[in-house]
């Protein structure tokens, strides 16, 4: 059975089209590319049918990661076939919240940076494991749209953080189906 996650933004042009790069190839580099599908969309329409953003695009490709992308607006009816449904920030919580048919499809909703797991540097960086947990808003990736380079390259950085947390989880929900 596979495991599907989408991952969500505004316009589906910036940050969930680099969620998506990236952990489409963690998925591929932990040989379960048969096992999980990765995709990508927006909360709102705007650029349906666009690319992605260009310094999006020319950042995944220096950091060796490809993507090809259509923008597209998420659709309510797709929690149906969703396991996993990543927010890239709390507004986008909250609207696909909204959207969710049932209780249990908004279960499916979680901020992408919640699977952000400690390293040596930062021990207090997971959440899940913080005594003091930080605010919602605090695990949001910001939007890099109206800014410059810099802010597609953190977005990259705070996308590879959390997919390490997140591969981990999703592999444990796919051996527990295999099983």
């Amino acid at each position: 059975m596979t495991f599907r996650v989408c991952f969500v933004c505004t316009g589906n042009i910036c940050r969930s089209p680099m969620a998506e790069a990236v952990f489409r190839a963690r998925v591929d580099e932990a040989g379960l590319d048969g096992l999980v599908e990765v995709e990508s969309a927006g909360t709102d329409g705007w650029h349906e049918g666009e690319n992605a953003d260009p310094r999006a695009r020319s950042v995944l490709e220096e950091h060796g990661y490809a993507l090809e992308h259509t923008a597209r607006r998420f659709e309510p009816s797709w929690f149906a076939r969703l396991d996993l449904v990543l927010a890239l920030d709390s507004s986008h919580l909250e609207a696909l919240r909204l959207l969710a048919p049932t209780e249990e499809d908004a279960a499916k909703v979680r901020l992408l940076r919640s699977f952000t797991r400690p390293s040596a540097d930062h021990p207090s960086q997971d959440p899940a494991r913080s005594p003091s947990a930080p605010q919602v808003d605090d695990l949001d990736v910001p939007d890099p749209y109206y800014g410059g380079r810099r802010g597609f390259v953190e977005c990259l950085e705070m996308v590879e953080g959390a997919s390490e947390g997140l591969l981990a989880a999703v592999r444990n929900d796919v051996e527990g189906r295999v099983a």
